[in-house]
C-alpha cells in the first residue's frame, strides 16, 4: 500500500507546492532562454548576447568579441544554479507527498527538457490538489483520527 501524506503536513505541502510552482516557471523560462542562446551561438548565426556594451544596451555580437557583460554566459550560469533550487523544491514536495522515487525523477526531468517544466508543473499541481482534497475530506479526517 502506498504511503499518503500526513494530515499535519498539509500547511507545509501547500508552501512546498507554491515554492515548486514558482521555480518550475523560473527554470522553464531560463531553459528556453538557454535554448535561444545556444541557437544564436552554435548555428551559422554565430552571435552572443552582450549587455551594456558599445553597441547599445542589448546587442548581438560575433562570438568571442563581447566587451561588456556576456549575457549568454549569465543565462547559462543562472539556469544551472536555479535548476539546483528547482531540484530542492522538487525534493521538498516529493518528500512531503511521500511519493515513489520515480515521481521525483519525472519532476526533475522537467527542468532539463524545454517546455516540459510547464507541462509537469500543471500535472503535478493538479495531482497535489487532488490528493489534498481527498486527505482533507471528512471521511479521511475521521479515519486518521482513530
Amino acid at each position: 500500500m502506498p504511503l499518503s501524506p500526513k494530515i499535519s503536513d498539509i500547511p507545509k505541502i501547500r508552501g512546498a507546492l507554491k515554492f515548486y510552482r514558482v521555480f518550475a516557471y523560473v527554470t522553464g523560462t531560463l531553459l528556453l532562454l538557454l535554448v535561444v542562446e545556444m541557437l544564436l551561438k552554435y548555428t551559422p548565426i554565430q552571435r552572443e548576447i552582450e549587455l551594456g556594451g558599445p553597441q547599445g544596451f542589448l546587442a548581438l555580437v560575433p562570438v568571442g568579441s563581447v566587451r561588456a557583460v556576456n549575457l549568454s554566459t549569465g543565462i547559462l550560469i543562472a539556469h544551472g544554479w536555479l535548476y539546483v533550487v528547482y531540484l530542492f523544491s522538487d525534493f521538498r514536495l516529493w518528500s512531503f507527498m511521500r511519493w515513489p522515487f520515480s515521481r521525483f525523477i519525472q519532476i526533475a526531468l522537467g527542468g532539463v527538457v524545454p517546455f516540459l517544466s510547464f507541462i509537469v508543473e500543471h500535472f503535478i499541481s493538479r495531482r497535489v490538489f487532488r490528493e489534498l482534497a481527498v486527505l482533507e475530506s471528512p471521511v479521511a479526517a475521521e479515519v486518521n483520527n482513530r
